[in-house]
């Protein structure tokens, strides 16, 4: 419960608070742990010095003949805070606890001078260093020692002075925080605001691009084409649900009215059998109607095709051509060849073979019936990037005011009553081309022709295109 209540801003906000924090404790630390360690290295080093001025000094005397365990020197200069220094003789048997007593000083710290040379130690207040030395075949040991203000006084005022630091850096980081995922949350929820008005009233509203941000641009682009893909199937639903309701009531109505008009009365065998052939006739229109819109809706703009190879476009066309030539002898096709690249790896594409060949024998067919079986140029050309086939008629063409209506289904053009069709060849054609990543445009003039555009991208730029996706 308590998660879902809580935004992602919210969490964003959190999140920041916390690089910040650790970031700011971070430093903080290795700034004070990296300056105390630099203290006690400079002030050891202070008394290294020291101790090393008291051995020069020491022998530097004519006499230092002095009694075992018996403190030779003390010094107090004050050079350094309550500096003191100490010259020991080691005592014979190496026992240093009487000294220890003596000095307050730990008797391992003298040993360790002995087995090392020299040594240093701490109490928390002050610090001891201490050198080994010789002086006519006697050792003997010299140390000073000092208390360290700057650890126990300024180090104190370092500590809380970065206390401060991190408390008013955490306020700090807190509001920055806060502005931060506010402003990088202010254009998606403006976005979000804006998809909560659109519905299917009002689909032609859009988002708009945000300004120098190029990810969310990336999201709006990718929102406004799912849009306009929504939108035209919308369109084309509603087109699509009164051309059906019209082109299937029609035969209906026909099958329905001869029906009804021959149960009415007593007729003879050959009436009736008159009446089922126009029955019989009206159904077979029905059942093409129904498996034509069958079709478009199986190859409607899904994206889903089953089986996917190379197809060579050039082998897809001739295969076309002849079979069109076959149900036609009056179909006068050419194919120009003239743009053909060098390459023949150019001319293949990714897709469904008997899908192509399905909406280019479409395109075909149309050119030659609209055209009154006049010759129909088709052409064929490659770029390094796509296939393309173009279809020119001089036939009755398309009256320029019902273009926008050449993809509905079911359509026809009001110059086509004289011809045989259902208005499916063209919406079929372009959704297969669709399913192929293409494009496929259409320029007509009427009474003077038709050109179909239809444009492939072939295999090795989808194979790229694929790869970049993945």
């Amino acid at each position: 419960m308590f998660n879902k209540v809580i935004t992602n801003q919210t969490k964003t906000m959190v999140l920041l608070m916390l690089v910040f924090t650790a970031i700011i404790l971070l430093f903080s630390g290795l700034v004070y742990f990296s300056i105390v360690n630099f203290s006690h290295q400079r002030f050891y080093e202070l008394l290294k010095i020291r101790t090393t001025t008291i051995v020069q000094i020491e022998k530097g005397k004519n006499d230092l003949d002095l009694p075992e365990n018996y403190i030779l020197n003390s010094l107090n200069d004050e050079e350094l805070p309550m500096e003191k220094d100490y010259v020991f003789a080691v005592p014979t048997d190496s026992n240093f606890k009487k000294i220890s007593q003596e000095v307050h000083i730990p008797d391992y710290f003298f040993k360790n001078i002995i087995k090392k040379g020299e040594a240093n130690y701490n109490d928390k207040e002050f610090y001891y260093i201490g050198q080994s030395f010789k002086f006519d075949d006697k050792e003997y040991i010299a140390i000073a020692s000092a208390k360290n203000h700057y650890v126990v006084y300024y180090l104190g005022f370092l500590k809380r002075t970065l206390i401060t630091c991190i408390v008013l850096s955490l306020f700090f980081s807190m509001i920055f925080s806060f502005y931060l995922s506010k402003t990088l949350f202010k254009p998606i929820l403006k976005i979000t605001g804006k998809v909560k008005e659109i519905s299917s009233e009002n689909l032609h509203l859009r988002l708009e691009p945000q300004p120098d941000n190029k990810e969310l641009n990336e999201l709006v682009d990718t929102f406004n084409d799912m849009l306009n893909r929504i939108e035209t199937s919308f369109e084309t639903q509603n087109h699509l649900i009164g051309n059906v309701s019209h082109e299937l009531r029609t035969p209906l109505t026909s099958i329905m009215g001869e029906a009804d008009v021959a149960l009415s009365i007593n007729r003879t065998a050959e009436e009736y059998k008159d009446t089922l052939e126009i029955i019989l006739d009206e159904a077979e229109k029905l059942d093409k109607k129904i498996k034509a819109l069958l079709m478009i809706a199986q190859t409607g703009f899904d994206g889903k095709i089953q089986k996917m190879d190379k197809v060579r476009i050039d082998q897809l066309l001739w295969d076309v051509i002849e079979t069109l030539r076959k149900i036609d002898t009056r179909n006068n096709i050419y194919l120009d060849i003239s743009m053909l690249p060098d390459n023949p790896k150019k001319l293949k594409v990714q897709g469904n073979e008997q899908l192509l060949h399905l909406a280019v024998a479409n395109i075909i067919n149309n050119g030659c019936k609209y055209s009154n079986f006049q010759q129909v140029k088709v052409s064929l050309g490659a770029t390094d990037t796509d296939v393309y086939i173009i279809v020119k008629d001089f036939g009755i063409g398309i009256p320029q005011e019902e273009m926008n209506k050449i993809y509905d289904p079911f359509f026809r053009a009001s110059n086509t009553k004289n011809y045989e069709g259902y208005g499916i060849g063209l919406p079929l054609a372009r959704n297969i081309v669709r399913m192929h990543n293409g494009e496929l445009i259409v320029s007509s003039h009427e009474n003077q022709g038709t050109t179909v555009q239809m444009r492939f991208p072939n295999f090795y730029s989808t194979i790229q295109a694929e790869e970049k996706l993945s």
